[in-house]
């Protein structure tokens, strides 16, 4: 056995062990820094396999962007534990059949669909590029179109998630920084002047008074 397949299978089982404390841990925050270090593992696994690229996009995107904000997402909430893992055992054999159907369709890929795929020969130009580069060339010449349409969508979507996070709400309580840097004195503290008021013995009180004297 060389040292990639050494290293090859320590990550895999790293990457297992990860995955599977994801769905076991107690604790929201040791699940998030799991799955950060499943995401982690999947790269240096993608690095083995010299898919730079996907590495780091899995590094960048997913462990210092998606994660990093969910893991303090879980960190500032304060999330009921018991709540969340109502219902596990109960979804457990469904879940367990969804994953097995998936590790057979993964397996069945890996042994047979490489080795019936008649991959097209590169061209001596593009094969001495790094894999990066040969990507990126790919991308913007033979899929310029698809990749314009993907921008579109995106723009679309970033449009519009800042759309419905600025409108207001009836239901929603805000402060205007503006109207609080231009309120006056008089805006803040207003005195009204209020008659005196003398409360008066009553008549029968008195009269009681009178008669026991």
């Amino acid at each position: 056995m060389d040292t990639l397949t050494a290293l090859f299978y320590v990550f895999s089982f790293v990457l297992v062990f990860a995955a599977f404390r994801v769905i076991t841990a107690k604790s929201p925050v040791s699940a998030a820094l799991h799955l950060v270090l499943a995401f982690a593992t999947a790269s240096c696994l993608w690095m083995l396999l010299k898919a730079e690229f996907l590495a780091i996009a899995l590094v960048l995107v997913y462990v210092g962007a998606v994660m990093v904000l969910f893991l303090f997402v879980v960190m500032m909430l304060d999330i009921n534990i018991d709540s969340i893992r109502q219902g596990f055992w109960k979804h457990f054999p469904v879940a367990g059949l969804i994953g097995a159907v998936i590790a057979v369709e993964m397996a069945f890929v890996l042994l047979r669909g490489f080795d019936s795929v008649d991959a097209k020969p590169m061209a001596p130009d593009v094969a001495k590029l790094a894999n990066t580069k040969a990507l990126g060339i790919d991308l913007y010449t033979n899929y310029l179109f698809p990749v314009q349409i993907a921008a579109v969508i995106l723009l679309v979507a970033i449009i519009a998630a800042i759309a419905l996070t600025l409108r207001r709400r009836k239901d929603s309580h805000y402060q205007d920084p503006s109207q609080q840097v231009r309120v006056k004195k008089a805006d803040r503290l207003r005195i009204i002047k209020v008659a005196a008021q003398v409360e008066m013995p009553a008549a029968a009180d008195t009269s009681n008074n009178g008669g026991q004297a």
